[in-house]
């Protein structure tokens, strides 16, 4: 089996057996970070798409009659991966420095691929669980003032929450796992992720 079949076959396997996927990250040879760059990008791409959508902004797409349900998906793919990629670095960044801070070691582009592997339950909501959210609601989704609340929202957006607190367990569980930490120094880690992220967005705006 080729590692780059490998490392496709941990994309599900880091859903189910998540501590044997991150410790394979720890292997940062030339040949391992080229095997796993498409799985990594897949990850991103489709973990970005499904955080655009949960946005403000998309619940208002469907105000201009112009978009039609075409230009929403081509929306969606094109912001979505700009917005994949954005986390991706400053997540990653975060992830990076907080780590660094409690003494781990690691370059950059390993502490992004814990951040990519981590954000898979986000990857899988948008083929599992958005696809339900619009057979349910349809356009109403993208409008606002839409017929999408209800039970049916609460438990839908219940649903967003868990993918979300899901990858966040992966996120913490990855950290222990590529730096053979405890449990506290990993939630740590976690908490710097939060402050570091927290920050950049309070400052950007300043920035700009």
């Amino acid at each position: 089996m080729t590692p780059e079949r490998q490392w496709w076959l941990r994309v599900p396997a880091v859903l189910t057996s998540p501590r044997a996927v991150f410790v394979a990250l720890r292997d940062g040879s030339p040949a391992e970070l080229e095997a796993r760059s498409e799985p990594v990008l897949a990850l991103v791409l489709l973990a970005g798409m499904a955080g655009v959508l949960a946005t403000s902004t998309a619940a208002e797409l469907a105000d201009d009659p112009e978009l039609d349900a075409l230009l929403i998906a081509v929306w969606t793919f094109i912001f979505g991966g700009l917005y994949g990629f954005v986390g991706y670095f400053v997540f990653g960044a975060a992830l990076y420095f907080g780590a660094r801070a409690l003494g781990g070691l690691g370059d950059f582009r390993r502490a992004r691929h814990v951040v990519a592997f981590a954000a898979t339950p986000l990857a899988l909501s948008l083929v599992v669980l958005w696809p339900l959210e619009i057979a349910v609601f349809g356009r109403d989704l993208f409008r606002t003032g839409g017929d999408d609340t209800g039970t049916a929202r609460a438990v839908f957006t219940a649903l967003e929450l868990g993918f979300g607190l899901w990858a966040a367990g992966l996120l913490v569980l990855g950290v222990r796992a590529v730096h053979g930490w405890t449990w506290w120094r990993s939630l740590a880690a976690l908490g710097l992720v939060v402050f570091f992220v927290a920050a950049f967005a309070y400052l950007l705006p300043a920035v700009l």
